[in-house]
């Protein structure tokens, strides 16, 4: 079961995305008669879903009178064909909420879909899929949900949870062990570091260092990331080990069989493709 950020978490950017979506008056929806009809949201193709309580809460916001009934969950893979949504009430409330619904609805299950598309390829491999912080703004919470509707993982949602001392971090400290020091005197105890390395021998460096709970492996070739994680094992470490750079899904199973932990892949927030929904009413 899948549990979606609470309401109250993104209920500001919803009401916000039907402002900027009315104008100052939809005179189309107002040429027509409002009379009670029923609307259905319909897969046009086959997806994974990610979304449905949103595009209730789209509705409710647009229409407090109208009746949402899901006829699906989150999560589950449907086909073309399959109904996933009914709504009952005012046409004009039913009309107001259209286009918002389902572009947040498509959005979202497309990232879902992606999502699933990245965890079939890597199935049996032990590795698994992360998101990352490439997420569009005012959408990260639901973005990431969605991610976890696919099958994948979340990483960091905000910048407090966790340390990820990447590139220019570790250039204004003046290295790995100044760095990942003071990130361990300042941060909480609870708080996990991560280091982001680019090769073998900056591995063995945070291999030596206690507070380090794992490393991101940038951008190595499929060899070095064996080799990476053959270290790992002879230290008797117990960090993981996350790869990230140009992870396709072409290229997601062989990266996965090198032994990694986790493949963070950008793509699955900022570049899926949304999915096809529709709605239709009677």
């Amino acid at each position: 079961m899948f549990h979606p950020p609470h309401p109250e978490t993104y209920r500001d950017q919803l009401r916000a995305f039907l402002r900027e979506d009315w104008g100052t008056q939809d005179w189309t929806t107002a040429a027509v008669p409002d009379r009670p009809m029923v609307a259905r949201v319909v897969a046009k193709g086959d997806l994974v879903l990610a979304g449905l309580p949103v595009a209730q809460e789209v509705f409710r916001l647009a229409e407090p009178g109208l009746a949402v009934t899901l006829e699906a969950a989150d999560g589950q893979r449907v086909s073309k064909g399959t109904e996933v949504l009914r709504v009952e009430g005012s046409s004009h409330g039913i009309l107001l909420a259209e286009r918002v619904m389902l572009n947040l609805l498509q959005r979202l299950s497309g990232t879902a879909t992606l999502t699933h598309q990245f965890v079939d390829a890597i199935e049996g491999t032990g590795a698994r899929i992360l998101d990352t912080r490439k997420t569009t703004p005012g959408l990260k919470l639901l973005e990431k949900y969605a991610v976890r509707c696919g099958g994948g993982v979340n990483h960091r949602l905000t910048l407090g949870d966790g340390v990820l001392l990447k590139e220019n971090h570790l250039a204004a400290a003046g290295g790995i062990r100044a760095a990942v020091e003071a990130a361990r005197h300042g941060a909480p105890n609870l708080v996990k570091i991560e280091v982001e390395v680019e090769t073998l021998g900056q591995l063995k460096a945070c291999l030596d260092l206690p507070d380090v709970d794992g490393v991101l492996l940038d951008n190595m070739p499929l060899e070095q990331m064996r080799e990476a994680v053959a270290l790992r094992d002879r230290s008797g470490r117990r960090l993981f080990l996350e790869a990230s750079g140009n992870l396709t899904l072409e290229r997601a199973r062989a990266v996965a069989e090198t032994g990694v932990d986790f493949l963070s892949v950008g793509a699955l927030t900022h570049s899926a493709p949304s999915v096809d929904l529709s709605l239709r009413m009677d």
